[in-house]
């Protein structure tokens, strides 16, 4: 079916819209950029050497100090060369060790105009990170084209919504759960409007995702007694207590990120769902109400048995390790379910298929409803 001026138009206010929304999301400040101390600086620097008398190694892990000389390459100090600390923790996850030729992100204590001291905080990624990004957002520009570039547009307003928004408020002791769903359904409405274009199809696919997303949150807060799981269970949770954040409830913060992780999965099969529904209805403009939601259910028996599996294999490769670690010491498979770790995961799949399997049927009499009625 051919796209009219009009719906050509609207689909461009849009787009400006929301571009006009992400950059002033851009510049808005999260209200925490006063916890950096007084004349630090963060830079770009490459190793020149290193000093390793201070290094002791206990097995697989480092203990003690490695001295590492850097030639600053950006900033106001560029051309400088300094001596940063660099020191071992004893944990493979968190210590990183470098050598000469390495390019390391060094953070720079300043006083007097002159570097009072300098910490070598990991190895730079920025550049590699900034490429990758790049190369993902040409090749999704040249594939899909206008599709793709407001797909890419509203990959950057949830980021930044997540970063400059949910973030800052679930510090300021915001209860996290409808923070997370007021987060959203802004974000739902940019991606499937933005994407799908400001029509029936998306409107179906959004109040579909609402509804989806409504559910697991229910469920997630119904079920989460019953598990007897704190929201200690994620990485770092516990360190916010020791960095001077102890009013936060983990508990609701884990239960937010439960449905917030689903979100994702559950956008897709309604817009899976509301698209086919759309082409019935494009095809056949004399189906009626029952006939497009028949068509939505069959489709959504499909693609659901998918989309269920997708979310098992997210959460097992985040917890692989994990799982090896149960194997490996013979850990019978009644106390690894049990486990707190375990447990969290088993609830965040679970909770998050059962809203899965909720939005087909929501986002069929949602489509059915609004497109029978062309």
């Amino acid at each position: 079916m051919p796209i009219s001026i009009t719906a050509k138009k609207a689909d461009i206010v849009l787009t400006l819209a929301f571009a006009l929304l992400t950059g002033l999301l851009l510049l808005l400040p999260t209200g925490f950029e006063e916890r950096l101390p007084q004349g630090t600086l963060a830079v770009k620097a490459r190793v020149l050497s290193v000093d390793d008398a201070n290094v002791r190694q206990y097995g697989v892990v480092l203990e003690g100090d490695q001295r590492v000389e850097a030639r600053i390459l950006e900033g106001p100090r560029q051309g400088e060369t300094v001596w940063a600390d660099n020191p071992f923790l004893g944990k493979l996850e968190l210590d990183k060790q470098f050598k000469p030729g390495d390019e390391a992100l060094v953070a720079l204590t300043l006083s007097g105009g002159k570097v009072a001291s300098a910490v070598a905080q990991d190895h730079y990624r920025l550049g590699v990170q900034g490429w990758l990004m790049g190369l993902f957002a040409l090749f999704l520009a040249v594939y899909a084209g206008w599709s793709g570039v407001k797909a890419l547009l509203s990959f950057v307003f949830a980021a930044l919504a997540i970063w400059k928004v949910m973030v800052p408020l679930f510090l300021r002791g915001a209860d996290p759960v409808p923070v997370t769903l007021g987060v959203l359904a802004v974000l739902m409405a940019s991606v499937l409007f933005l994407v799908g274009g400001p029509n029936r199809k998306s409107l179906a696919a959004y109040l579909g995702s609402l509804l989806g997303v409504g559910a697991t949150c229910l469920m997630a807060l119904y079920f989460s007694e019953a598990f007897r799981l704190h929201g200690s269970v994620k990485a770092y949770a516990e360190t916010l207590f020791y960095s001077g954040y102890p009013h936060l409830n983990l508990t609701r913060i884990f239960l937010a990120t439960v449905f917030l992780g689903s979100s994702g999965a559950v956008m897709d099969l309604a817009m899976d769902v509301a698209a086919s529904m759309d082409e019935v209805a494009a095809h056949n403009p004399d189906a009626g109400f029952w006939k497009l939601l028949t068509s939505g259910l069959r489709v959504g028996r499909v693609v659901v048995g998918t989309m269920t599996t997708t979310l098992l294999l997210a959460y097992s490769g985040g917890s692989m390790a994990l799982l090896m670690v149960f194997m490996a010491q013979g850990v019978p498979m009644a106390n690894v379910f049990n486990m707190n770790h375990v447990a969290a995961e088993v609830l965040n799949t679970l909770v998050g298929s059962f809203g899965l399997v909720l939005v087909a049927p929501f986002t069929a009499l949602s489509g059915a409803w609004l497109l029978s009625r062309r």
